[in-house]
């Protein structure tokens, strides 16, 4: 979660004050490493699970303050935003049944909040990004009410200066605008911990780096955001563009965002990564604090409440966390790269191969640096991101390897003989690394599962928005069943929440957003071959801006039509601005849908544009509304007779 209890202060004075004491406790943890202080000889594993709440009808549910006044349960914490909980997992020694025991605490934790959100109406789901989510769920309203995600608000934003801009492309491609960071929201993780000794710490932690694309590549489960297909794992671009504060026009800096992959390899102690974060991105945030060594005279381990604060403002996937365990300090790695989902065996087989391959291999390299330029592990990891398994990355061999032939030959034996020489249980180690060895031979991992679900269902009768809630209830059924998602069934339709769950829908779940439009100085004749072509009745007017000035009903054309056949004559040159409805009644996409079906009777409209922040985003008809109602009605009638 990170420190709460944190200020925002716009007096020099007090940032100056600030940044010394994370000087301070710089020094201090590397005194405290010069002295042995800090915990070495054992390794121990621990995880942090985020989750989504989702309602009856596969949309983001906010009310996590609900749930958690339920809770009696300290590992079960808030999120970002009123729709994401957290569950942090007690750690275990790297040995044994670690890991089937890490799984064991998942499944009895997901049960826990499976029981709390079924009192409030709501369902947990494991995805790394959920796909139905939409831009009117990030209002910030649906922030947590907790004073360190506000102040990171209003810091992050007033940084920026105006809006968040947001670019992603993928099959399809992404362009959109907001005016907070609950963007990050979109994203939930399964965060691993792996507690290493100070001496071993850089070169794991340089291990880490190295490992990070194929690992990435091998659990992809993020590959859609507001119904756009982008990157394999959405989340990585997504992340660092919520937190990214720097300016456009300085593009000739080499400039870092705030969260980043890193800048080079670790050559001698943990501190490195301090100091450069410290070097590169300004405090933003202050805490109260203890005096690091004051502490250590007494006798005491000190909290660097300063460093861990700013530590907890800049976002690298492999974190560097210092922390305290049985009044002992202690250093861990922290895995922030892999996305939550598809199910809890997934997440510990991903949570396995990662510990397992990473204690392998540093045991197999004594020094990756020589071996592979940090930049080739940078360009794996953001390929990784983007194509997953289709992706070819760069390795210490000198050779560019397909990532399903990398892991498959190269890295799931040595992640077996990192997890045997820990001494992890045999069986375990042939269950965990078994369902990875056939999640990437069938190339099926959590994305593919929903791309490929989302495939099929297009060609039957239906919107984006039914196939997306169809897909998060299958996602919600599978997960309660326990496969791996490489063995479940692709989504049906027939899974999405019934239609007549209507009156708590919002517009932006039933309009249409591959729009043909024109602009209102062009030739009428345009309208017309667009409304044969397309098959559309209804044909809206913009300007080159986007936004709505007009629009041309099917009924408006064929009169203008019918008028020109009675005076053959007329050879005017005939606009669109001619005949458009200028200026039509327009909504928002948060309207409800009760909302737009009783202004379209009231109206007497067939049509109803929609517009966010005054441009074109999309479009709602009366067919769109008698479809609906025909589902209702055969979903009323297959309910059998005495249903209302």
């Amino acid at each position: 979660m990170g420190e709460q209890d944190v200020k925002r202060s716009v007096k020099p004075a007090d940032m100056r004050r600030f940044t010394r004491q994370i000087i301070q406790d710089v020094r201090a943890l590397e005194h405290m490493l010069r002295e042995g202080m800090v915990e070495s000889g054992i390794r121990r594993i621990g995880a942090e699970q985020e989750l989504f709440l989702v309602d009856d009808r596969s949309q983001p549910a906010p009310v996590v303050e609900e749930l958690l006044a339920l809770n009696d349960d300290p590992r079960l914490v808030t999120e970002l935003t009123r729709f994401n909980v957290e569950v942090n997992l007690n750690p275990y020694d790297f040995e044994g049944d670690c890991l089937r025991r890490m799984e064991a605490q998942l499944d009895e934790a997901l049960d826990m909040v499976r029981s709390l959100a079924g009192r409030v109406g709501a369902y947990p789901v494991m995805a790394g990004i959920l796909p139905t989510v939409h831009l009117s769920d990030l209002r910030i309203e649906n922030m947590a009410p907790m004073p360190r995600y506000r102040e990171l608000n209003d810091v992050i934003m007033g940084l920026k200066e105006g809006k968040s801009q947001y670019q992603i492309r993928g099959t399809d491609e992404l362009f959109f605008e907001h005016d907070n960071i609950l963007v990050e929201g979109c994203n939930t993780s399964f965060q691993t911990h792996f507690q290493v000794s100070p001496g071993e710490f850089p070169h794991l932690y340089n291990i880490a780096q190295l490992v990070a694309a194929p690992v990435l590549a091998a659990a992809t489960n993020s590959p859609t955001l507001f119904g756009k297909r982008l990157w394999k794992e959405t989340r990585i671009a997504l992340f660092q563009q919520a937190i990214d504060t720097r300016s456009s026009n300085l593009y000739l800096r080499d400039m870092s965002p705030r969260v980043h992959f890193g800048s080079g390899w670790v050559d001698e102690s943990v501190t490195e990564i301090y100091k450069e974060d410290i070097a590169r991105f300004r405090v933003i945030m202050t805490t109260d604090f203890d005096d690091p060594f004051e502490e250590l005279r007494k006798g005491n381990a000190p909290r660097l409440s300063a460093l861990q604060l700013h530590n907890g403002t800049v976002y690298r996937w492999n974190r560097a966390c210092y922390g305290i365990s049985g009044g002992k300090p202690h250093l861990r790695i922290e895995n922030r790269i892999l996305p939550a989902g598809p199910s809890v065996i997934d997440e510990v087989a991903n949570a396995a191969f990662w510990f397992g391959v990473v204690s392998g291999l540093s045991s197999r390299i004594t020094d990756v640096r020589p071996l592979l330029d940090f930049d080739e592990a940078k360009s794996n990891f953001v390929a990784a991101a983007r194509l997953g398994l289709g992706s070819q990355l760069a390795w210490v061999d000198g050779n560019r390897w397909p990532a399903p032939d990398l892991i498959l030959r190269e890295l799931l034996p040595v992640a077996r003989e990192g997890l045997e020489a820990s001494g992890i249980d045999g069986a375990d180690i042939d269950r965990y690394l078994g369902v990875m060895d056939e999640r990437v031979g069938s190339r099926m991992t959590g994305s593919q599962w929903q791309l490929t679900s989302l495939a099929r269902m297009k060609k039957r009768p239906s919107t984006r928005s039914e196939r997306l809630d169809a897909l998060v209830a299958a996602m919600r059924n599978r997960q309660a069943e326990g496969l791996p998602g490489h063995k479940w069934a692709l989504a049906e339709l027939e899974e999405g929440p019934e239609i007549s769950r209507l009156p708590g829908s919002r517009v932006e779940q039933f309009m249409t957003t591959d729009l043909f439009t024109v602009h209102e100085d062009e030739a009428v004749e345009f309208v017309a071959v667009l409304m044969d072509w397309r098959h559309i009745r209804h044909v809206l007017v913009e300007d080159r801006r986007h936004r709505l000035v007009g629009l041309v009903p099917h009924r408006r054309l064929i009169r203008y039509l019918a008028e020109r056949e009675a005076s053959p004559g007329d050879a005017r040159d005939v606009t669109v601005k001619d005949i458009m409805i200028a200026d039509p009644v327009s909504v928002s996409p948060e309207t409800t849908t009760m909302e737009a079906i009783k202004l379209m009777r009231e109206k007497s409209i067939g049509a109803l544009p929609v517009v966010r922040e005054g441009q074109l985003v999309g479009m709602v008809t009366e067919a769109d509304f008698a479809r609906i109602a025909g589902k209702i009605l055969d979903q009323t009638f297959a309910s059998g007779p005495g249903t209302q």
